[in-house]
């Protein structure tokens, strides 16, 4: 009899986290499909990276134009442009561009245009808690990688349970690192350059170029 109550308890368990990790995915398809019926979407946020053992943290703002694949990412004096085949990190400081493939394909890095869909692959999530940020409700959903072997420990996904915009992202590593980002402004179907993705050499004669691929 002992042994049936434990078998039922069990059953019960992983019934219910079936029942949050159903919702979890939900919540996670319906922020995904309203991200996908803009045009396109502008971001600005403030990026904090912390290691407490290692005595490091760091602030910044930057900012994010998303248009498809396509991305325009400005952070840390450096702006990160994808045209949707290469990737061109510009860095006025060194004068140099580095010209390479995107690295949307390395699971340990989420870039803007793996921002709402990342999700996807290789992570089990679950409902996690609620808080109230300035009278928003922000539902967060906690991602762990499938993956033993993968530098990311976890990843939570606050969700504004209202508009269904990422609100926050924290990613922490197993290194203990985390790495927040919270979203100041979110536009969306602003007018935007035909350009804007389209990176212009003749504006960087100075600069060195550097191809690594």
């Amino acid at each position: 009899m002992k042994q049936i109550v434990i078998v039922l308890v069990v059953l019960i368990g992983n019934i219910g986290f079936s029942q949050d990790s159903k919702k979890a995915e939900t919540l996670l398809n319906e922020v995904y499909n309203k991200a996908q019926a803009y045009d396109n979407i502008s971001v600005d946020f403030k990026y904090v990276l912390e290691n407490t053992s290692e005595d490091i943290k760091q602030e910044t703002r930057g900012d994010v134009v998303m248009k498809d694949d396509k991305y325009l990412l400005n952070i840390l004096g450096v702006t990160r442009l994808f045209d949707g085949v290469k990737l061109y990190t510009i860095s006025p400081e060194d004068e140099e561009v580095t010209v390479s493939s995107d690295n949307s394909e390395d699971e340990n890095s989420i870039t803007p245009s793996k921002m709402m869909s990342f999700y996807k692959e290789g992570y089990m999530y679950e409902m996690d808690i609620i808080q109230d940020v300035r009278g928003r409700k922000i539902q967060f959903v906690k991602l762990n990688p499938i993956d033993t072997n993968s530098e990311i420990k976890e990843i939570f996904l606050g969700i504004d349970a209202k508009t269904k915009h990422i609100y926050r992202l924290i990613e922490v590593g197993k290194n203990g690192t985390k790495t927040i980002l919270t979203v100041n402004s979110f536009k969306t179907n602003e007018p935007i350059s035909k350009t804007l993705f389209t990176f212009d050499e003749n504006k960087y004669k100075e600069y060195y170029i550097n191809k690594l691929d």
